[in-house]
């Protein structure tokens, strides 16, 4: 069981909620309190199930808590007042007996032990001989106090707790929080007893109507059954009430201590219902993990979806010829008119000597102003991808959007850019050359450059001679008629087909290494994977396959 324990609490303290989603609060809350409960009171309670008792005193602003656990231990061990909340850190009160037990033994570990209040994350161990041996209590802040640190501490040790000894007044038993109190015990299966104090003991009638009303709301809230004890409103003296009022409760705390068979079944009683309330806050916990899991599914769709617009944009920009527009138009229009073109194809004079020419710097410049013309579409494609990614993120994680770097494009872009427009190139310069070029008959008669014919291929598969583009007068245009005399439209469809793939498929590759930023950035984020959940089932079946081997 201990083992089993232990592997439940690890996975539940390694769960990450890091997402803004609706109801995160809540499961962050909860895997506290269960990671808390775990570790202040299951765990040890599995390591020495015969230790003394915890009875805990909680309840409402001013119910007398404090001047109960200062009666019952025979001498004044807590803060009493007027000032709320009153007791800000708790006190643990015990026979000396047990004192070792609540020092050392596990119980709240977190907790400093100290002699007096000194502020926070400290408990008071205070001993004393009229407390039997086998029951300490414990007095806690008000569960309705105003300053959120105590109302916290409250819970923490309720979670820790044996028994819960409910302390309410005519006044505040009607009160939300009392309710939501006593449901929490009933949930968690926890022992729990009441005690009605500050009734007016001059009024018999009204305390006759009082303890009819508050009898009936426990019946109708299925808690009739729960032990109730009353304390009349007397004036402390010292912080402890008359040993009359506290008379029925004290010889109840003792009748408990001495039956042994009695503790051990409200101890065990106890531990079962908090084991039996990991059936419902387990799959709670998973379910918001499954909701972290596909918000996480969801922010990387935005990713996919913000560069898979940017790559529909560049393929749309480079068929529709608007890179054919300004520079590039201008050195096409110069390279095709001033002749450049037509003296790239020459008559074969030799078919063992050819001619070595020197690249003319018409031809340099149209070859760098459509590289230049590619590479910017991709750049430009590539920063609308990195801020609308952003954008995306923004609407839905806005701590996330905020991660630094990721609204521009990395610093490897541009290289990786410019390596895939080469890699292009000479892709498309092996195309030309391999696809069976020499079989035509043309191939007969000329020679060509195969780097003026890329560079007119080039320009063709921007949408030069489209009838929208104002380049040429459409499939009549040089390119055409050129590339369609040399390669034949089976061959060019071929070719222009392969080219746009290859292409397209650089781009994105380099768009999925830009992609693995974001990537990161949730892995960083602590985001749970798909397995999270079915870890934190695996181990609670382990839980719940202990818990059935020990009842064997």
């Amino acid at each position: 069981m201990e083992s089993a324990l232990w592997v439940l609490r690890d996975r539940v303290r390694a769960l990450r909620f890091p997402l803004d989603v609706p109801g995160v609060a809540q499961a962050r809350a909860a895997q506290a309190e269960l990671v808390a409960q775990l570790d202040d009171y299951v765990l040890p309670r599995v390591r020495q199930a015969t230790a003394p008792a915890l009875v805990v005193l909680t309840g409402s602003t001013g119910a007398g808590k404090s001047t109960l656990v200062n009666s019952l231990a025979g001498r004044k061990v807590s803060a009493v007042g007027v000032r709320r909340p009153t007791t800000s850190t708790p006190v643990l009160v015990c026979h000396p007996d047990d004192r070792e037990w609540f020092a050392d033994g596990g119980l709240l570990p977190d907790l400093a032990r100290v002699e007096e209040q000194d502020g926070r994350d400290s408990i008071v161990l205070a001993e004393s001989p009229d407390l039997p041996p086998g029951v300490a209590l414990l007095d806690t802040p008000d569960i309705d106090s105003v300053v959120e640190e105590n109302h916290a501490l409250a819970r923490k040790l309720l979670s820790a707790s044996d028994l819960w000894l409910f302390v309410t007044t005519p006044m505040r038993y009607a009160d939300a929080p009392a309710w939501r109190l006593l449901g929490l015990a009933r949930e968690r299966g926890a022992r729990t007893a009441i005690v009605l104090s500050r009734l007016p003991g001059d009024n018999k009638q009204a305390e006759h109507v009082i303890r009819s009303h508050f009898g009936r709301m426990l019946d109708e809230n299925g808690l009739g059954e729960l032990d109730r004890f009353v304390v009349h409103e007397v004036r402390p003296v010292d912080g402890r009430l008359p040993a009359e009022e506290v008379a029925d409760l004290r010889d109840w705390l003792r009748e408990f201590a001495a039956d042994a068979a009695r503790r051990a079944e409200v101890v065990d009683g106890t531990f079962t219902g908090a084991l039996n309330s990991f059936r419902r806050r387990v799959p709670e916990l998973a379910r918001h993990l499954d909701g972290q899991v596909a918000h996480r599914a969801e922010l990387r769709r935005d990713i996919e979806a913000a560069y898979g617009a940017a790559l529909g944009w560049i393929d749309a920009s480079m068929r529709d010829g608007s890179l054919l527009r300004g520079e590039v138009l201008a050195r096409w229009r110069d390279y095709a008119a001033g002749g450049d073109l037509v003296r790239s194809l020459q008559i074969r004079q030799s078919r063992n000597k050819a001619r070595k020419r020197r690249t003319p710097a018409k031809t340099r410049a149209l070859k760098a102003a459509l590289r230049s013309a590619i590479e910017a579409v991709i750049l430009v494609a590539g920063q609308r991808a990195a801020q609308d990614a952003v954008e995306r993120w923004r609407a839905r994680v806005p701590s996330l959007a905020e991660t630094s770097g990721l609204g521009a494009p990395s610093e490897e872009f541009a290289r990786r850019t410019d390596r895939a427009i080469s890699a292009w190139q000479e892709h498309l310069l092996e195309l030309i050359r391999t696809e069976a070029v020499t079989k035509r008959s043309v191939a007969k008669l000329v020679t060509f450059d195969e780097e003026v014919i890329a560079l007119v291929f080039t320009v063709g598969l921007l949408g030069y001679g489209d009838a929208e583009v104002p380049g040429g007068p459409g499939a009549n245009s040089l390119p055409q008629r050129l590339l369609r005399g040399l390669f034949g439209a089976e061959s060019l469809r071929s070719i222009g087909g392969k080219a746009r793939s290859d292409l397209r498929a650089r781009i994105s590759m380099i768009f999925d290494e830009e992609m693995v930023r974001y990537g990161q950035a949730l892995d960083r984020a602590g985001l749970p994977d798909e397995r999270a959940a079915m870890r934190l089932f695996q181990a609670m079946y382990g839980v719940e396959s202990a818990k059935n081997e020990a009842a064997r």
